[in-house]
């Protein structure tokens, strides 16, 4: 099994997906969107997260610990 460190190709996740990426309860990733840390769109009524605004996330994260 090989670990990657990119986001797997998708164009938008789901709450739920977007929790398992991040390794935090779907909880906190509602809480995190719902304070504006994590951008969204709707498709379908559903809450989605581009996959662009993961990698910003990640991004982000490690800018800030170097």
């Amino acid at each position: 099994m090989s670990i990657t460190t990119d986001v797997p190709q998708k164009r938008f996740y789901f709450v739920n997906e977007v929790a398992e990426i991040l390794r935090r309860s779907e909880a906190s990733c509602r809480w995190m969107i719902h304070t504006g840390q994590i951008k969204t769109g709707k498709i379908g009524g559903r809450v989605v997260v581009s996959a662009d605004e993961i990698e910003r996330i990640i991004s982000e994260a490690f800018a800030q610990v170097g």
